[in-house]
């Protein structure tokens, strides 16, 4: 065993290892593992705030799967007004687990799913910071956000009659596909509400020929007129 390999945890080999075997461009969506997340943190500045808590949960084959999801709460030294706001008590808070503890934990769970999420690059920015803190890496798995697919979607014409996509927000795609946003602002609440939006995505995404990894997570970028 080599020197780095006698440094770095064994959760984190095991990652990396399952990552190295991730889906390909050409996996058949119904296939995929996806890890539908969402995180609730004390600030928009993932280089300096922290989680304060995870919600997960897998979609396969057009199912969530209840049975396959994630939750921490994690601990923090001082509730701030970030905290309370998103219905974390003082009390609460100081049963959480560290954060190390609920960063390996995840890591377990996530393996190498394909995170989904709404505007899901701050999730996956203030993970990484935190990864990078504790062990030095960030995460590898492939992602997609569910904004993306939904204007994609738009021009590729499943949205045809309907008046032009202008809201951004989750709340806006729970009422375009008529979600009930029920515990909401919490990041349980809000991952399996986003995993519902996720799956009429999906049905319209095979309808509209986006039946291929690749195809779902393409970036969505805006055309300028020439």
């Amino acid at each position: 065993m080599d020197q780095e390999s006698l440094i770095t945890p064994a959760f984190v080999r095991r990652y990396h290892a399952r990552v190295e075997h991730e889906w390909s461009d050409r996996t058949p969506i119904e296939r995929v593992r996806f890890v539908v997340l969402d995180s609730e943190t004390t600030g928009l500045n993932p280089a300096t705030d922290r989680l304060i808590t995870i919600g997960a949960v897998a979609v396969i084959n057009g199912e969530v799967l209840l049975s396959d999801s994630f939750s921490a709460l994690l601990r923090m030294e001082r509730n701030t007004e970030a905290v309370t706001v998103h219905g974390v008590t003082r009390d609460e808070s100081r049963k959480g687990v560290e954060e190390p503890q609920a960063l390996e934990q995840f890591l377990e769970y996530l393996g190498d799913g394909v995170i989904v999420g709404h505007h899901i690059g701050h999730d996956i920015a203030t993970f990484d910071a935190a990864y990078r803190r504790h062990w030095g890496f960030q995460l590898a798995n492939r992602s997609l956000d569910t904004m993306d697919l939904t204007l994609h979607l738009e021009r590729d014409g499943a949205f045809a009659g309907r008046p032009a996509i202008r809201h951004f927000t989750l709340d806006a795609l729970c009422e375009l596909f008529g979600v009930i946003p029920h515990d909401r602002h919490t990041a349980g609440g809000d991952a399996f509400i986003t995993a519902q939006v996720f799956l009429r995505l999906l049905r319209l995404a095979t309808r509209f020929g986006r039946r291929t990894l690749s195809r779902l997570c393409e970036p969505f970028e805006v055309e300028i007129p020439s």
